[in-house]
């Protein structure tokens, strides 16, 4: 029987714990050794000491190295194949390959989760909207020749596909990414890569569905596309980045309307499957 004012082992921590908010049950669970090479090997990879096409170390060194068992390595190589940074090839006695993974690597989870979630094109547009247009006003302030030159690469292979429907979607859809792409943002990037192939199904839907209904209507609007583009290229070149981002916001409120005609609620996962 515990004495008034006298307290159990424990106390002072959980009552500390309770002041602060925190549930007293909830423990935090220390990371696995497996996980801490797996973070060393990560890192390695990241700071350039492993390079993409790289085998990992002969096993035996690998163990004298972290000075772990075979099982901890071995869990830790899995942790890292989990996450696309490295090739296992059963049965070879080169062992782990170096891959660096690419943004599909996310896109994918990515568009589950906006699949179990239900999310509708429209929702998916306003997420463009809200990429690109800065992306824009960041490459006309980079002031990079080079990366302006391969936007205007880009319409120019966008206008080669002038005259064919399928390929012109695709095009546009790549425009569209390249953009952001461009802009020097990795962050950017990698938000327009999530939806790249949700984007690209609808457009490449939107641009069948007005060709079957008007051949020469379905051309107009992509001549109109194009002088739109012509147009994004010439501010981003000269550097007006706020011209840029106000144009491309703008563009995007019309071809948006368009390509989302009748289908704004429609929802990820049937654009997807």
């Amino acid at each position: 029987m515990t004495q008034p004012g006298v307290r159990k082992p424990g106390d002072t921590r959980r009552s500390r714990a309770q002041s602060s908010g925190v549930p007293a049950a909830e423990a935090v669970r220390p990371p696995k050794t497996g996980e801490l090479v797996a973070r060393r090997l990560r890192r390695m990879i990241v700071e350039g000491e492993l390079k993409e096409g790289d085998y990992l170390p002969r096993e035996a060194e690998l163990l004298e190295h972290f000075g772990v068992s075979r099982p901890t390595l071995r869990e830790a190589v899995r942790v890292m194949e989990s996450e696309g940074l490295v090739e296992l090839r059963r049965g070879s006695r080169t062992g782990a390959r170096i891959t660096l993974p690419g943004p599909e690597a996310v896109a994918r989870p990515a568009a589950l989760q906006l699949q179990l979630n239900g999310t509708t094109l429209a929702d998916v547009y306003a997420a463009r909207s809200a990429i690109e247009p800065p992306a824009a006003r960041l490459l006309a302030l980079s002031r990079d020749e080079q990366r302006h030159t391969a936007l205007e690469n880009a319409l120019n292979e966008e206008r080669a596909n002038l005259d064919d429907p399928d390929r012109f979607a695709t095009g546009a859809a790549q425009f569209h990414l390249r953009l952001v792409q461009l802009s020097g943002n990795q962050t950017l990037a990698i938000m327009a890569g999530l939806v790249h192939e949700i984007i690209l199904r609808q457009t490449r839907s939107a641009v069948h569905a007005r060709h079957q209904a008007s051949p020469a209507v379905s051309h107009r609007e992509h001549e109109r596309a194009l002088r739109a583009y012509q147009k994004l290229v010439t501010l981003v070149r000269s550097g007006r980045g706020d011209a840029a981002e106000l144009y491309w916001r703008e563009h995007l409120d019309v071809a948006d309307d368009l390509v989302l005609a009748d289908v704004r609620t429609t929802r990820v996962i049937d654009i997807l499957d």
